[in-house]
Order: structure tokens, then sequence, then C-alpha cells
């Protein structure tokens, strides 16, 4: 069975705080949608605000192989005529097909909030959606606070959905839209929308209006979808007790983003649907590039991603636990709920104190791939990574520096560079003289570079003038850049001579991201540590050193 995916990342999703999309953002992040094979693309609302009026003139002239864009919009005020309301003016000239549409569906909202009464609300209801069949618009209805208007007033919540129905909606979609609703509560209430409203007998005296308005619309099947906000933590299960009742749309945002909590999270909801349910969402070859797609509208949004989603997160599929890794090595199935690769995600096992043999083994065979459990060069390889732990570092979050390490340890490291020296000078803190620069001298094969840069700190002076200076000789670090750094006190009780430990994660323009450690009693040195090895990685990375 088919489910269609209605994703609002360009208008619920940017309501998450701290987002704001340009309108080449939201041309990025519609075609790479579109690739995926989502449905349908709500870009925005071009009645209430000029960039999204923008975007759907630009977006018109996109070539959309799978989607189809809809604009978003509200029914029009009470005392106005829909034909008269400016939104839905702009929003029928946006051009798109499909216009979806909310409306107030509790009764506390039309008295309380939009301030009038029960039966106005029906009328504009009305209106707005027989406008907008009239413009040729395939019309989506959104009943705004369904649940909970459901739970105060049933008769009165389905009247709303009978009403957009008559007036010519083709898809009625019910919101929890305050996100409090339990799964098992949405999906007998999806189950008795359905019952009433899927071949309701022909009823005039449901609704006050007059005959020429009242059409064979009535009685025809009308599909059910479901849009949940996540304020309780259980949008994803919402949406599915939904789809198991009877709802065939799903209307969600890439990494769950959204107003407040944000919305269901359709990285989450669609694997569940698809290899859990066996419902039919998006061809099989497309799921896996949903990690890569949840990774790069990340990216755009410039929001850190949540490595502990389930299925496309960094932590989904990593083990440290030593009896887990050990299953793992022997049957994967016995441990993980799905292959990663369905996903487009990857196997991960963590070197640490907790993991011995197991977790190392997985490592040194992308090096070393007919190593044993029992090789002499697996020993010392632990042995080694024991003995920086003891000084302070830590590699299950460090990766980077991991392989680095084990490449050492296999003797399969290559030497890019050698940094002859560096220099920084600080600047007195709120002095003119500017800001902190660094001064390097590198060789390259037998070739010496001396290059200068200043930054908005000691480490920002060091990265930008190693990589100005390594640049002239691998051109592909461009694509790298550095997104987080952090630094954390070892032994506090030695004051100022404490050690650090310095952990910096890095990515480039093919999602690749990795971390990478440094650990001394100065944090200068701590950071040029990671500092080195990030760009190590990378270089080993291009190389095909790594056998990622």
């Amino acid at each position: 069975m088919k489910i269609d995916l209605y994703d609002t990342t360009l208008r619920d999703g940017a309501q998450s705080p701290g987002i704001s999309f340009t309108t080449e953002d939201k041309l990025r992040i519609i075609t790479a949608l579109d690739e995926f094979g989502i449905d349908y693309i709500e870009a925005g609302n071009p009645g209430a605000n000029p960039k999204d009026a923008e975007l759907f003139e630009k977006a018109a002239g996109l070539n959309l192989k799978n989607s189809k864009l809809c604009a978003f919009c509200s029914t029009c005020h009470a005392g106005v005529k829909a034909y008269q309301d400016e939104a839905l003016i702009k929003t029928v000239n946006a051009g798109t097909d499909i216009v979806t549409v909310f409306g107030k569906s509790w009764l506390l909202h039309v008295e309380k909030i939009i301030q009038t009464n029960a039966e106005e609300n029906l009328r504009i209801i009305f209106d707005s959606v027989k406008f907008l069949k009239d413009n040729k618009k395939t019309v989506f209805f959104d009943a705004e606070h369904f649940f909970d208007g459901y739970f105060d007033n049933p008769e009165y919540a389905i009247k709303v959905l009978q009403t957009a129905k008559d007036a010519g909606a083709s898809v009625l979609i019910l919101c929890d839209t305050n996100g409090g609703k339990m799964p098992d509560e949405i999906g007998s209430i999806v189950m008795d929308v359905r019952a009433r409203i899927a071949r309701p007998q022909i009823n005039k005296n449901l609704m006050r209006y007059p005959d020429d308005q009242w059409s064979p619309l009535q009685n025809k099947i009308i599909p059910v979808g479901i849009h949940c906000h996540d304020d309780n933590g259980l949008a994803v299960a919402g949406t599915l007790a939904a789809v198991k009742n009877g709802a065939v749309q799903v209307q969600g945002t890439v990494n769950g983003l959204g107003e407040r909590c944000g919305t269901a999270n359709l990285c989450v909801v669609l694997p569940n649907l698809q290899l859990k349910l066996n419902y039919d969402c998006v061809p099989g070859e497309n799921l896996k590039n949903l990690t890569s797609l949840a990774r790069y509208i990340a990216e755009i949004t410039n929001i850190a991603f949540n490595e502990n989603t389930p299925y496309i997160g960094g932590h989904a599929f990593t083990h440290k636990a030593g009896m887990h890794i050990d299953a793992l090595n022997k049957l994967p199935s016995s441990i993980e709920h799905i292959c990663p690769d369905l996903i487009g995600n990857v196997r991960n096992t963590l070197v640490s104190e907790v993991a011995g043999r197991a977790a190392l083994i997985n490592k040194m065979r992308q090096f070393m791939p007919g190593i044993t459990k029992d090789s002499q060069e697996l020993k010392d390889a632990l042995n080694l990574i024991k003995s920086h732990e003891s000084d302070g570092y830590q590699f299950e979050n460090a990766e980077g520096s991991l392989s680095l390490l084990l490449l050492k340890s296999a003797n399969k490291h290559k030497i890019f560079f050698t940094v002859e020296t560096f220099k920084i000078i600080l600047s007195e803190p709120g002095a003119k003289s500017g800001k902190p620069s660094a001064t390097i001298k590198i060789k390259v094969d037998g070739i010496e570079e001396i290059t200068a840069a200043e930054g908005d700190g000691p480490v920002d002076a060091l990265d930008k003038a190693l990589r100005k200076a390594l640049t002239m000789f691998y051109p592909k670090l461009k694509e790298m850049k550095l997104i987080d750094y952090k630094v954390r006190v070892l032994n506090s009780n030695a004051a100022t001579a404490a050690k650090v430990r310095v952990l910096i994660e890095s990515s480039d323009n093919n999602n690749h991201v990795w971390r990478t450690i440094g650990v001394s009693t100065d944090i200068i040195e701590a950071s040029w540590n990671a500092l080195l090895d990030s760009v190590e990685y990378k270089l080993s990375l291009d190389e095909g050193l790594l056998g990622v």
C-alpha cells in the first residue's frame, strides 16, 4: 500500500528557533527532496511571507521529477469573503497546482483565538476551500488542533472535516498541533474519522448552505492524512498509529524540525513505515540516500546534527560494549535491528576500556584484512591505545585520530608533510594591534612553504595558516572545514598546570565527518595536535588509505 510523504521542512521546519532559510537554501532543499522521492513539498506561505512569494516564482523554473510543490495558507478571516482575502489571492497566484489550507477544528480556538462563532468558522472553511477549487487548485485541508477539538466536541470536529470535504478538499489532514496526544488516542480517532467521513450519507441538514453549493463531492471516499508535533516526544509513534488505522498521507520534516519541539521526523517515520510495516513510500534504492539527505539538510540549516537520531544518526549503529561487539562480529542481526546499509548509514565499533579486542579487530581490518584476534599486531595496537589513554586520550569519540594511530601501527601511514616551525603572535585583549596571527613553515616532498594568517583566536590562526600552506600541494583541502571545537580540563586540581583534552570535529563536501583529539598541559599544543590529525585524516581519506 502506498503512503504519500508530505514534507514541510521549508514551512513548519522554518519555524524552528534559530533557523532562517534563504531563497537559495530553499531551492537547494527542494531539489534534494525531489531527487530523494518525496511526494509533496510544502515550500512556504506566499500569502504571509514576501520571501516565500519570491521562492515560488523561482521554483517555477525547477524541473521536478518526483515531487509536487504545495503552497500553504490560512482560511479567509471571519467576516471576509474568500475572493476578497489578500492572502488567499496571493496563494492562488503562487502558481502551484496544490494548496494546503488550514482551518480551526477546536471550538476553543474558534471562540477565544479567532473570536468568532462555530457557524462562521464553518463558513470560512467552506468558502476558502471552494474558492481555491474554483481557481483549479487541488486542496489539502489541514484541520488544525483536530485532536484537541475532537476531545472537546467530536461532533463539531467531524463537522469541520465534512465542511472541507463538501467544499472540494482532496485530502483531510488531522493535526495534533499541540503535540500532546497519545498514539492510541490518535489511532482510534483516525479510525473513527474514516468511518464517519469516508462514506457518509448525504445530509443536507448538516450545514445550512444554498442547494447550488452542494455537489456529489459529499459522497466520495476521501483520504486522511496525519500531522503530529513532538511536544510529548511521541510524534513518530502517533504518526505510525495513524497510518495503521488508515491515514495515507504522512506530514513531517527532515530531522524533526518544527515549531517548539518539532514535528514528526520523516527520517524516522519513513524507515519504520517501509522496513518495519512494509508500506510503499519511496523506491528501495532511494532509501539508501536517507542518511546523506538528513546530513545535507542539517548542513544547510546550519544546526548540529543529532547523532542519537534512530536510523540515520552516527550513534544508531555504533557499538561500544565488548559483549555487543563480539555478538556483532559473529552475527550482525543479533545486535542490530536492521542492516545500516539499507538507509545509507554505517556500522561503527568504539575502541575503549570496555571494548577490548572485539572492537579493535574491526578497526584494524580496514588496514590489515587478514588480521586475527591472536595476531601480534592486534596486541601491539591495543597496548598502544591503552598507553595513550593513560595519558588522557579517549578514542571512542575521536575515530579520526584512532584511524591514524592504527595506520601507523600497521605501517601503512603516509607522511604527507612535515612542520618545520610555527609561531603564534598574540595581542593584548582589546588592543588595536589586530587579531592573533600564526606563521608556519612546512615541507612537502622537499619543497618548503612559509605562510601566515590571522584568526579569531590562536587556534583559528594556526588552522588557516596550515591549510593555506598545504592547499598549494593538496587543493582538496579547500573542501575541509572545522565544525566544532571542545576543550575539557582533565585534572582540575592542578589548576593552570592541568592537562586539557581538545576534540576537533571536521567535515568535507562529501558529507564525511571525523573527530580528532589532542592532549597536553598546553592548550595550544593540544589544539595543534588535534588540528594536525584532522588535516592528516582528510589527506589519508582522499588517498584511499582509510577504507571508508
